[in-house]
């Protein structure tokens, strides 16, 4: 159980920052566009973050 929400989530994550093709039975709205945009976003500046952080811990 746990497993194929992990999974899930890896897949989502992987959309979100193109490395896997996106679901053609997803729904496509204007407001799940921008969620996913926000989020996408979110992501991009967290990993961002990370970098820095492990910079700065490095030096």
């Amino acid at each position: 159980m746990v497993n194929k929400k992990l999974m899930g989530i890896l897949n989502q994550i992987a959309e979100y920052l193109y490395l896997k093709k996106k679901d053609p039975a997803a729904p496509k709205s204007t407001w799940v566009r921008y969620m996913h945009g926000i989020n996408r976003i979110s992501i991009l500046l967290f990993l961002l973050g990370l970098i820095i952080l492990a910079i700065k811990l490095l030096r």
